[in-house]
């Protein structure tokens, strides 16, 4: 779980500041306002570390990607080359990490990873990023155990190394320059090859592999539903960025069972889901199944509220093809995944969009196995009902305030700011935002004006 996060010079921001990542993270803001932007720096990063070439620092997305940046100038703050690209972050180990030296005997251990990097270009004439510096911080309960960071020489012949409560030892001969880096995170070979104890970095770096497999993403534009589906028997990694897998991933899990709580009755996967969609008052059966035993080819059929008849998926509102794949995805994706999410609640009925913020906290509740789940869900959304029911929730006691994190892109002010909303123990927001949805009293205002206005009118035209 990613539990703080700061973007410096990435698109619209300047600086996001710190942002505090709960179990269930909110973004809003008026379109264009750059709230879209952190989920997509977060996937350009995954997109980066899963790439073939291991020296390219961002890998900016092609025509098969979650996020299609394109260059560093067009992904940089004012597009302009002179500002340089910087980001941190801090998220939570499934296991201690634990670092031995070799020669001193010692261990440094810890349960939390922080890690923070510089990127801007190699000159003024050329497009090709590099990384200026990056840096490693194990903690062990909020303790920093020790520290580590490569820096661009000042001649920008290489690297070096250093670290902190750890004492690097250079072997004997060896007086070669740290010349690359991995990405835009990974210590090189020669580290270990430079120094006689520092084979531990390579744990780190695969610790930053796994923090980047472990996130999935769901755009906001799912595709559309279809009469039939076919399946051969392979498990998705996902449902896909736009859902294209979600029947794939309701069969694969047809052996999997999940609760909803601590002491709540496991369910078949498919069970869950249906349970979750009728809850939201969008079906009342749900069901996939096979054309015949001869064919790979499934069809989803449900029953909407008051049917008689079973239908296929194109037969009912479109909103219900939109939100499956959210469902699907958030209790699909194994334990200790991080789902970033764009507009879940797009094509829901207001009350549905209510609903749905329910089934959010059955997923950051759920469990495995009699495991929980760890889920992290990171969305971007535009619903007020959605909002609403979590400060409901969280006054109910249903949800606790620490596991719920808002923020507002607040684009009133140049550079633009990413303002937390202060939820308290009641569900409040003490500070909501001018025009947040909009400016209801103002409509309620002036249609109380007009309405003034057209009856004194008509009491005129009467006399």
């Amino acid at each position: 779980m990613i539990n703080q996060l700061r973007i410096q010079n990435f698109k619209g921001w300047k600086d996001t500041g710190s942002i505090h990542l709960a179990p269930i993270t909110l973004f809003f803001g008026a379109n264009s306002s750059g709230k879209s932007s952190i989920g997509q720096f977060l996937m350009m990063l995954k997109q980066t570390v899963e790439s073939s070439d291991r020296k390219v620092v961002f890998y900016p997305g092609g025509k098969n990607s979650a996020v299609q940046l394109g260059s560093y100038q067009e992904m940089v703050y004012h597009r302009n080359p002179k500002n340089k690209i910087s980001f941190d972050y801090r998220w939570s180990l499934p296991e201690d990490l634990k670092c031995k030296d070799p020669l001193s005997g010692k261990t440094f251990s810890g349960n939390e990873l922080y890690f923070s990097a510089d990127v801007e270009l190699k000159d003024s004439d050329e497009n090709l990023p590099q990384v200026s510096k990056f840096k490693y911080c194990l903690f062990n309960k909020n303790r920093q155990s020790l520290a580590i960071k490569l820096l661009r020489k000042s001649d920008k012949h290489g690297y070096t190394a250093e670290a902190e409560q750890y004492s690097l030892v250079r072997k004997k001969m060896r007086a070669w320059a740290i010349k690359d880096i991995v990405r835009f995170y990974g210590f090189p070979d020669e580290v270990s090859a430079y120094y006689q104890n520092a084979d531990f970095v390579r744990d780190l770096n695969l610790a930053h592999e796994k923090l980047f497999s472990s996130i999935f993403y769901l755009g906001p534009l799912r595709t559309k539903a279809e009469r039939l589906y076919t399946w051969s028997g392979i498990t998705p990694e996902s449902v896909g960025f736009a859902g294209e897998n979600t029947v794939s991933a309701i069969l694969a899990a047809k052996n999997r069972k999940i609760s909803l709580g601590y002491r709540k009755q496991a369910k078949p996967f498919e069970e869950i889901i249906a349970l979750k969609l009728k809850e939201m008052n969008l079906i009342e059966e749900f069901g996939v199944n096979p054309i015949s035993k001869q064919r790979q080819e499934y069809e989803v059929k449900v029953r909407t509220k008051g049917a008689v008849d079973w239908v296929g998926l194109p037969d009912v509102g479109f909103g219900i093809s939109q939100v499956l794949p959210v469902l699907v995805q958030c209790f699909y994706a194994p334990a200790g995944s991080i789902i970033l999410m764009e507009q879940p609640e797009i094509h829901l009925h207001p009350n549905a969009q209510s609903a749905l913020a329910d089934v959010m906290i059955d997923v950051i509740n759920s469990r495995e196995n009699g495991v929980d789940r760890n889920i992290q869900l990171i969305i971007e959304t535009h619903s007020e009902h959605f909002l609403r029911r979590l400060q409901r929730r969280v006054a109910e006691n249903s949800v606790s305030q620490k596991k719920v994190s808002a923020y507002f892109a607040n684009i009133s002010q140049t550079p633009a700011m990413l303002d937390p909303l202060q939820i308290d123990r009641f569900g409040n927001i003490k500070n909501w935002p001018e025009n947040f949805f909009g400016d209801e009293m103002g409509d309620i205002t002036e249609q109380a004006k007009a309405a003034m206005k057209k009856r004194l009118q008509e009491l005129r035209e009467s006399e």
